[in-house]
């Protein structure tokens, strides 16, 4: 549920389609130049990718993440374009609610009579002009206008021209602080752009500042990270390679013994240090699981929910190749995903297997494993910055339907355990229901478990350091998106006693 989906977003720059003419080197014809030649068909601006891409994730409820993928790998944009493509995706998603509350002030007939490309079009346009400072005004409302006549009439593009320009007329009144709400709640969710029920129940849980920090760090862009594989080398050296090579880099604040932190890099998984196996890409609240689980080489460990294998395949690197990780997931076309990560990494003692992870029991004996991680499904409240349309996909009945699913896994997997053994649940949601909710309502009906406080020091310094835990750490953590920009993650360690 957490290894990293969508890459951090380089910013457009101002030869794309930012505004500035578009420029090619060295004397071959660019494809779109060619295809023009040939009588092809003209290729998508960027920004009518990023209008249909909207559209899809709309209509289909697809994954903004791949379908923009899909999308940019069939273009074959300029990656300038590519940038600006993907800005403009995931932005216009993130702010949508924000977006909403300023159009309307300039839609004479109101929001809910526009189609829904033009809706998508005003929001992607306004989104350039209130949060793209280098994309020209100038630009956004010529190019919106330009698709309106292809897409639509002449008085569809004539509404579009004069919205825009409206808007660009009172830009400086469109800011945060002019956003008001009948409530708190209201007013964190339209300034930040959120279902106000969400904003309501953070502020409930953690506070009206919290609340806010949390809405706001989900709006930040991803950065990139990896993990070090330790079999292969260690994280000082994998840092300065990086840093010799002109990355941004610097160790994980939140996981600093394998952790690296990768600022404007670029994909990382498309590295030569990421084909030899010498690192993987996965968030840093992430690497924290297996960490906690903190297997010894030998054990018999099981991971139950373990596509695509970052949890798994860093459990088997801290027993040192030694004992034995069983990979589950309930998926057969993951498979592949998991025994490929292994392979990459040049791992011996993982074994990639399929099932319902509620009928593990039939596949191995009671008390016959030294750690189970679970990893369980969840809302995934806590990676909204890495699929902002979570935040609208998603209801309080989600929550209450998924926390039924976790406590028949939960119950499930807590007998395979030895006694003195460890089991391990987490999710990527901040969710109280799906996490200290849940492993309450686990210890009352399982009093054979309790909370285990032993956890790694070298796990515990950095989030005593960040705030995620204090003097009443009781074996639990919740990690919110603020503590290290990272993901939202919920870590309980449990050990079963002798």
């Amino acid at each position: 549920m957490s290894d990293q989906r969508r890459t951090a977003r380089p910013k457009p720059n101002n030869r794309s389609e930012s505004g500035g003419s578009r420029k090619h080197s060295g004397g071959k014809a660019s494809g779109a130049s060619a295809d023009r030649r040939r009588g092809g068909p003209k290729p998508r601006s960027a920004r009518e990718l990023a209008l249909d891409t909207l559209l899809k994730v709309a209509e289909t409820g697809a994954y903004s993440n791949l379908q923009l993928n899909r999308a940019l790998q069939e273009a074959q944009l300029s990656k300038a374009d590519a940038a600006l493509v993907t800005e403009l995706v995931y932005g216009t998603i993130q702010r949508q609610k924000t977006l909403d509350y300023w159009l309307a002030q300039f839609a004479a007939k109101g929001l809910g009579k526009l189609e829904p490309w033009v809706l998508q079009l005003l929001r992607l346009s306004l989104y350039q002009l209130l949060y793209l400072d280098r994309i020209p005004p100038h630009a956004a409302v010529n190019e919106a206008v330009a698709i309106a006549k292809r897409r639509g009439h002449q008085g569809i593009s004539g509404m579009v021209n004069g919205m825009l320009r409206s808007i660009v007329r009172r830009r400086s009144e469109l800011v945060p602080e002019a956003i008001s709400g009948a409530n708190e709640a209201e007013r964190i969710a339209t300034a930040h752009s959120y279902p106000e029920w969400l904003a309501k129940r953070w502020i409930d849980r953690y506070g009206e500042d919290a609340a806010e920090r949390i809405c706001a760090s989900g709006n930040e862009p991803p950065h990139a990270s990896l993990r070090v594989n330790r079999l292969k080398n260690d994280a000082a050296q994998v840092l300065a390679e990086l840093q010799a090579d002109g990355y941004e880099a610097d160790r994980s604040p939140a996981a600093p013994q394998v952790g690296i932190v990768v600022r404007r890099g670029g994909n990382m998984a498309d590295t030569a240090g990421y084909r030899e196996g010498r690192w993987t890409v996965q968030d840093e609240s992430s690497m924290l699981v297996a960490q906690v689980v903190a297997p010894k080489p030998g054990m018999q460990v099981l991971d139950c929910c373990a596509a695509p294998g970052g949890k798994s395949t860093h459990l088997a690197e801290l027993m040192e190749g030694k004992g034995k990780v069983w990979a589950n997931d309930i998926h057969p076309h993951k498979l592949q995903l998991i025994e490929a990560q292994v392979a990459r990494l040049g791992l011996a003692n993982v074994e990639a297997i399929i099932g319902d992870a509620a009928k593990l029991g039939e596949r191995f004996a009671p008390e016959s494993l030294d750690a189970v991680l679970l990893d369980a499904p969840c809302s995934g409240l806590g990676v909204i910055r890495r699929k902002p349309e979570i935040k609208w996909t998603k209801s309080p009945e989600d929550v209450e339907a998924i926390a039924e699913i976790q406590k028949r896994l939960l119950d499930a997997v807590a007998v395979l355990v030895k006694p003195g053994g460890t089991l391990v649940y987490s999710t990527c949601t901040i969710e109280p229901k799906e996490n200290e909710r849940q492993v309450e309502r686990f210890l009352r009906e399982h009093p054979e478990y309790g909370l285990d406080r032993d956890w790694p020091e070298d796990v515990l310094q950095p989030l005593r350091e960040a705030g995620a835990v204090g003097p009443d750490f009781d074996g639990s953590v919740q990690l919110l998106p603020f503590h290290f920009q990272s993901d939202g993650f919920f870590i309980a360690r449990l050990r079963k006693r002798p």
